[in-house]
């Protein structure tokens, strides 16, 4: 599995014009299955997650996580992560998961990810989202678990 997470002052995603998450400071972060990802992946990526340590602490050096400095985390699904860029100038997507299997492992991670900390909002998976936000730094980092081969 793929996060792409930013450090936000504040971030909303919107469906249809309505704001079906949104958060203020925290984690913003992009979710992306891949085509043999499953639970155990899902499970590593979020641990991995809620730890790293990307805010400051008192003198300043990235030293805190999103958990230890109590901030909300916005989950957002989007499969292009996934993209194979290598050739040409369109990407494929048959690195990513199928629809089905992509939707099944970001429920998941989103249910497990509101059992592990207070504050989770999410996108809506297959949905047409606007996503706004705030970087704050900019900091932004790219997270990776490998599927199983």
């Amino acid at each position: 599995m793929i996060a792409l997470l930013q450090r936000v002052t504040q971030a909303r995603v919107a469906v249809d014009g309505a704001t079906v998450g949104a958060i203020d400071a925290g984690l913003m972060v992009l979710l992306c299955a891949e085509r043999g990802d499953g639970f155990k992946q899902a499970d590593a990526l979020l641990a991995k997650l809620i730890a790293y340590r990307v805010f400051a602490d008192d003198a300043g050096k990235m030293n805190r996580s999103v958990a230890q400095v109590q901030g909300g985390l916005l989950l957002v699904p989007q499969f292009t992560l996934a993209a194979d860029t290598q050739s040409g100038t369109r990407p494929s997507f048959t690195p990513a998961a199928a629809p089905e299997e992509g939707r099944r492992l970001f429920d998941y991670f989103v249910a497990q990810a509101r059992l592990r900390h207070p504050l989770v909002e999410s996108g809506h998976f297959g949905a047409d989202m606007q996503v706004t936000l705030t970087n704050d730094g900019p900091v932004t980092f790219w997270l990776q678990v490998r599927p199983v081969a």
